[in-house]
């Protein structure tokens, strides 16, 4: 029986993603617990214990470790170099230091990211379009996403060219950090509230929208899964896709193919999500265009 190790931040019980990767593998013919055992991790709004997690599926002698995100994936990169790892979400797979190239990663880690050209610059782009009066948007920035610093870049070249000015940017790394991070950017006047990266935030979406929402700041968040939990709008790859796709990857692997081969995929697709209530709540009317460029309308 093959053995998959699986390191996420999110909490033990049914979330999309890893439904969706449960999905992947039973579309591949797997059972879990017939012809596959899942020895699951869940950080539980954490990556501290990543390291302690990743050192327990070595022992194990697992066949392939998933990792949810940059900072498990760094875990297990960082842990072995012999067992294969399949990154679900890498926000820079070559500038991060785990792959020599997309096409030909050329290590023991493969998998998929969901960054695409000048995603980030087009979020704001968005997000001044959804509140054409913005004009000082706060950074929650989770660095506990290893990939946020590309984006950093991008969103400054895009603010100079949008008149937006930004600031202040608040790092936050725990979920404890999250209300105080609130507290500084509505001290410091920002008229709305863009986040950056993913890892910790994402575990603690609905914590992040209901603190956007009781400091009145209109919020663009990733992927729908922040829509759904309150954010006001995403545009983001479609996270449960890729879960499942991630299955392929473990399927391959399985069955011969070596991560070094196994090009890293991109995304084709980005959906705009835009939550209406939540837009009630804060007063705002989003314009007839945009809600009609929305892949998804959430009243």
């Amino acid at each position: 029986m093959a053995r998959i190790g699986f390191l996420t931040t999110t909490s033990p019980g049914g979330s999309p993603t890893t439904d969706a990767f449960r999905q992947g593998l039973s579309e591949r013919g797997y059972v879990e617990g017939q012809s596959i055992t899942i020895d699951w991790r869940w950080g539980s709004g954490s990556t501290e214990r990543f390291p302690d997690f990743v050192a327990e599926m070595v022992t194990l002698n697992v066949d392939v470790i998933v990792a949810a995100n940059d900072s498990a994936g760094r875990a297990a990169q960082r842990a072995t170099k012999r067992i294969p790892i399949v990154i679900v979400i890498i926000g820079d797979p070559v500038g991060g230091g785990f792959a020599a190239s997309l096409a030909r990663p050329g290590g023991n880690i493969t998998g998929l990211t969901a960054s695409g050209p000048d995603l980030a610059a087009r979020r704001l782009q968005i997000l001044k379009e959804a509140v054409p009066k913005l004009s000082r948007a706060a950074l929650l920035v989770d660095v506990a996403d290893l990939g946020y610093g590309a984006s950093l870049r991008e969103i400054e070249a895009a603010a100079h060219a949008l008149r937006v000015q930004i600031g202040p940017r608040v790092d936050v790394s725990t979920p404890e950090a999250l209300a105080d991070a609130f507290a500084t950017m509505t001290k410091e006047r920002a008229t709305a509230v863009f986040t950056v990266g993913g890892t910790m935030l994402y575990a603690n979406r609905a914590r992040l929208a209901d603190l956007a929402v009781k400091s009145h700041l209109p919020m663009m968040c990733g992927p729908l899964e922040f829509v759904s939990a309150g954010c006001l709008m995403g545009y983001s790859a479609n996270l449960a896709d890729m879960f499942r796709r991630a299955a392929g990857y473990v399927d391959r692997i399985l069955k011969g193919a070596k991560p070094a081969d196994l090009p890293i995929e991109r995304p084709t697709k980005f959906d705009l999500v835009i939550n209406l209530k939540t837009a009630t709540v804060l007063g705002l009317t989003i314009p007839p265009s945009l809600l009609a460029r929305a892949d998804q309308v959430i009243e």
